[in-house]
């Protein structure tokens, strides 16, 4: 084969990895695992907003449209934290941190995003669009840009923006707000704090460096610890009100009690035995916890809908 053959062949293969490379860039700006995670949420909120299967139509313009806007207020986060991100073990590695993506890019990438998505919205009804619309502006700019910086109750306060998406689903397929969607709101809402605070424990020196005031920050590991346990007994008893409204059954009964105390477990554990690595380890429980209660809750539901 001719030398300039071989160097072709080489030029071409540069390339494609050069194209993958900015595509993973792209990919991962929008979270993809954190996105699947609140469309999963918002699907559950659909399910449960009809006694039947939703309509297709609304399924699909409102999960597209729901995960175009969270990829775009992950994207901008992304642009907002580049320089903190720099400094931090956790995410130092990001596109926007690391440089490999221009910030304009980036902010024109997330508008394409917040655009397409506020249109695919529009085309269901004006609730769901501008609902999901201000989740976006509530997680992007008042979380990130003063929430994060201005208090240790960051997390509480900027996790109503991400608890979000089972209203949103709902009202994708409804047009209009329910009180049992306002449940499954709570539910992550009661979630989201120690679900960070395990995150927040584990990476407590990150945060000091970055100069964030994270809970375990400004008030101590062992404080910390304590407010996990407690979060997640009022996540228990959150977890109590679908079933105590009639909303769900005794499937979901069993099965949000079983997972509830197995968090409330790994908190007592934190709390009073920790060991090396089990902030980390309540962290990634967290994540299976939420994805087990919201696949209960739909479970439930078809089940009841099969037994009426």
């Amino acid at each position: 084969m001719a030398k300039s053959q071989i160097l072709e062949q080489r030029q071409i293969a540069l390339s494609g990895r050069h194209w993958r490379q900015i595509g993973r860039d792209y990919l991962i700006m929008t979270k993809p695992k954190v996105v699947a995670m609140l469309l999963l949420t918002a699907l559950v909120g659909m399910c449960l907003a009809v006694p039947g299967i939703p309509p297709l139509k609304a399924v699909l313009l409102g999960l597209f449209g729901i995960g175009f806007q969270s990829a775009a207020a992950a994207a901008l986060n992304h642009v907002l934290d580049r320089q903190l991100d720099a400094k931090m073990a956790r995410t130092h590695h990001r596109p926007l941190a690391r440089g490999r993506v221009p910030t304009l890019n980036a902010v024109t990438f997330a508008t394409l995003l917040m655009v397409i998505g506020f249109v695919l919205l529009w085309q269901l009804n004006a609730l769901t669009a501008w609902l999901t619309f201000a989740s976006l502006v509530g997680y992007a700019l008042v979380y990130t840009v003063w929430l994060k910086h201005a208090t240790p109750q960051n997390i509480v306060i900027g996790g109503l923006a991400g608890a979000a998406p089972p209203l949103l689903g709902w009202a994708a397929v409804t047009g209009q707000f329910d009180p049992h969607a306002l449940l499954l709101v709570m539910l992550v809402f009661a979630w989201t704090p120690p679900h960070f605070w395990a995150l927040a424990i584990h990476r407590r020196d990150d945060y000091a460096k970055a100069d964030i005031p994270m809970l375990p920050v400004t008030h101590g590991i062992a404080f910390t610890k304590t407010m996990v346990l407690l979060y997640t007994l009022l996540l228990t008893l959150t977890g109590l009100l679908p079933w105590l409204t009639g909303m769900s059954g005794l499937l979901y009964l069993i099965g949000s009690l079983a997972l509830n105390l197995g968090f409330v477990g790994y908190a007592l554990k934190l709390k009073f035995a920790d060991q090396p690595g089990h902030a980390w380890a309540t962290f990634k429980y967290s994540i299976w916890h939420l994805l087990g209660l919201f696949l209960v809750l739909l479970a439930d539901h078809w089940l009841m809908v099969v037994l009426q």
